[in-house]
C-alpha cells in the first residue's frame, strides 16, 4: 500500500505561524493553525493509503488524529532536511512502494491534488508540488533518496528549484504538481482563513 507523510508542529500558543503571529497575534496565529491542522487532517483521512503523521515537539496520544487511522512519530533531525530524510526512510523500512511527504500549512491542497502525486509515482520517480513561495507542499518518490535533502538552504525561495535541479543531475523524471500558496504571513490568508480573525 502507499505510504502518506504528515509533518506537523504541535499547537502551542508562540511557536507555530510565528511570521503570521507578527501582523496578527500569536491567539490568532494558533487558531488558523489549528484550522490548517483541521483541514489537513480532513483530506488525508479520506485517502486509501497508510498514514505517518510526524510532530515537531512530542508525541500526543490524545489529540484530534485517531490513533487507529495515524501512526504517529517524532521527527529527528538536526534541520527540516534531515528531518524529512529520516521520517522517508522509517516509511520507506516499513515496506511502501510509494511515499508522499506534505505539511499543513497549505489550505489549497485537497484530495484530488494528493491522488495525481500517487498516480504520477507510477510513470515517474519523483512528484513536486511547488509552493508559490519557492519551497514545496509536497514531495513524493518510489525509493529513498538522501541527495535531495542535503545542501538546502530550508526556508527560502530555491528549495523547490534547487531540489528540481538534483533530480535532474540524477537522470530521474519528476511531475510537477500546480502551484499552490503555503500559510506563512497575512498576505498567503484567503477569506476563509481571514474570517477565524478574532
Amino acid at each position: 500500500m502507499n505510504a502518506l507523510i504528515i509533518f506537523v508542529k504541535n499547537p502551542v500558543k508562540g511557536k507555530v505561524k510565528t511570521r503570521l503571529a507578527k501582523n496578527i497575534g500569536g491567539e490568532n496565529a494558533l487558531i488558523i493553525y489549528n484550522y490548517l491542522l483541521d483541514h489537513t487532517r480532513k483530506i488525508s483521512s479520506e485517502l486509501s493509503v497508510n498514514r505517518y503523521l510526524f510532530y515537531d515537539q512530542d508525541i500526543n496520544l490524545a489529540d484530534k488524529w485517531p490513533n487507529e487511522n495515524f501512526k504517529k512519530h517524532l521527527q529527528k533531525g538536526e534541520d527540516l532536511g534531515q528531518r524529512m530524510q529520516n521520517a522517508f526512510k522509517t516509511v520507506f523500512d516499513q515496506g511502501h512502494q510509494q511515499v508522499l511527504i506534505i505539511g499543513s500549512d497549505c489550505i489549497e491542497l485537497d484530495l484530488s491534488i494528493i491522488n495525481e502525486a500517487f498516480t504520477s509515482l507510477v510513470k515517474n520517480d519523483f512528484v513536486i508540488g511547488p509552493a508559490k513561495d519557492g519551497g514545496y507542499y509536497l514531495l513524493g518518490m518510489n525509493s529513498p533518496e538522501p541527495a535531495l535533502f542535503e545542501n538546502k538552504k530550508w526556508s527560502t525561495n530555491t528549495v523547490a528549484a534547487d531540489t528540481l535541479k538534483e533530480i535532474k543531475q540524477l537522470n530521474k523524471t519528476c511531475s510537477i504538481l500546480p502551484p499552490l500558496s503555503d500559510v506563512d504571513t497575512i498576505d498567503d490568508l484567503n477569506e476563509e482563513l481571514k474570517d477565524l480573525i478574532r
